[in-house]
């Protein structure tokens, strides 16, 4: 049986941006360094690029899921042209702390409950044993784990250089070399 595509998961807030806290307009979303070019090189080497974000502002009343879309519709709108593009966007819009009822409760999706990863393996039909996330805590790391695959820790720097060597360690499909 064939495998499928192997993929990174990138954590949205913190990785492919700066965290100002509970960021939803194109207004409030800065980049971080090289993060475009990075998600361009995930596509360039054949893997899916996915975003996994846990969005408790949508539980506690901050905004709406509408508001996710569009902020994920211009994301993908900025990536394209140059070139890059982002598979699918998955969000977690719980927090056991919410304000508005039925998002307020524990889940499997929100990070680090791997959720968020499994339902895009499932999905996609991911290659897992060469799929990675990358996150900039430790409860992104933490999901990683529970889904099986790799997490890598960014801190800032060049996020383009970490994923080239993470897609690197992950070494050429099994059978090929």
């Amino acid at each position: 049986m064939k495998k499928g595509r192997p993929a990174v998961f990138f954590d949205r807030d913190g990785v492919l941006n700066h965290d100002a806290g509970y960021v939803h307009t194109p207004e409030a979303f800065v980049w971080t360094d090289e993060a475009v070019a990075a998600v361009r090189h995930v596509n360039d080497a054949g893997w899916l690029a996915f975003v996994v974000t846990n969005q408790s502002g949508i539980a506690r009343g901050y905004y709406g899921p509408g508001n996710v879309a569009r902020l994920h519709r211009w994301m993908q709108d900025e990536l394209g042209r140059h070139g890059a593009h982002i598979d699918a966007y998955y969000y977690c819009p719980h927090h056991v702390d919410g304000l508005i009822a039925e998002l307020a409760v524990e889940c499997s999706c929100r990070k680090p409950q791997p959720g968020m990863l499994l339902a895009a393996m499932d999905d996609w039909g991911v290659d897992r044993e060469r799929s990675l996330l990358i996150g900039d805590k430790p409860s992104d790391l933490e999901a990683a784990r529970r889904a099986g695959i790799r997490g890598y820790l960014f801190q800032g720097g060049s996020l383009l250089r970490l994923v080239r060597e993470a897609i690197e360690a992950a070494g050429p499909p099994v059978g090929e070399s």
